[in-house]
């Protein structure tokens, strides 16, 4: 990780901010690969949200800001706000928002949405988080939260990246939530990850749609395939990569579900750019 000085030259805003947009604070940020970095900013304590869901953010940079989907990867009852990003040169927000310093303003509107929460879930036995990239941020949130283990006997995430190093931030996830104070004891024997490389050679290699439809994926972790009466599935990563296992989840005869009517499976469909 690539250590990053706080920023105590952070010139004020330009322009009035709107009523329904928060003005947050850089508190930390972390540059795990050239392509991937994570930041923290500041929570306003009117901001309410549940695990898995995602915020529009932008920057104070223009006086009509670019305003961008970006999941909260922390949980509910976090102090701070949490986000995973891709670093796109040419993205009208992700070109200027990789460089930020702690001590910037990062604006926040004020309500969070999406189909990634438990509530959009029936009950069941065993709950899979499929992630690709950056789309494993609102995972990061949903493994942190009781709530989820109250409600999920098991959990599998899954991390599919090009190259080992892209692995980083949800390797250092899964070691961190296990000696986690307040969730540490539910995740024991109850939080499996599988993490996979689709460029670089690496423990497991392949596309997770591959590793699904071979059963790979279920022989590695020593369990059978989807099944409706025990499974429960979220999906969240490439436009390709959602589709492939929406149609592989709903071939095992899971139903897609919203948070209107509760069902087997959910996708999110709001991306960075």
């Amino acid at each position: 990780m690539i250590p990053v000085p706080a920023n105590a030259n952070a010139e004020p805003l330009k322009f009035p901010i709107p009523a329904n947009v928060h003005a947050e604070t850089v508190v930390s940020v972390k540059h795990h690969t050239d392509r991937l970095f994570s930041f923290r900013i500041t929570r306003p304590q009117s901001f309410r949200f549940r695990s898995g869901e995602f915020v529009m953010i932008g920057l104070p940079n223009a006086e009509k800001p670019v305003f961008r989907a970006y999941s909260i990867a922390s949980p509910a009852w976090d102090d701070e706000l949490e986000f995973y990003s891709i670093k796109v040169p040419d993205g009208p927000l992700t070109s200027e928002l990789q460089k930020i310093v702690p001590g910037d303003t990062v604006l926040l509107r004020q309500k969070s949405t999406g189909t990634l929460v438990v509530d959009a879930l029936k009950p069941g036995k065993r709950l899979w988080m499929i992630a690709t990239g950056t789309g494993i941020a609102p995972f990061a949130s949903l493994i942190r939260d009781p709530d989820t283990y109250e409600k999920f006997e098991e959990i599998v995430l899954t991390n599919t990246c090009r190259d080992i190093a892209e692995l980083q931030y949800g390797d250092a996830l899964f070691q961190s939530v296990s000696q986690d104070p307040l969730i540490g004891e539910l995740t024991q024997g109850r939080l499996s990850y599988y993490a996979s490389t689709t460029r670089e050679s690496s423990a497991r290699n392949g596309r997770i749609t591959d590793l699904i439809a071979s059963g790979k994926l279920f022989a590695d972790l020593g369990v059978a395939s989807f099944d409706p009466a025990v499974d429960r599935v979220m999906i969240c990563g490439s436009l390709d990569m959602i589709r492939d296992v929406k149609d592989l989840v709903e071939k095992a005869g899971l139903v897609e579900g919203s948070n209107a009517a509760p069902a087997d499976f959910v996708v999110e469909r709001a991306f960075v750019g």
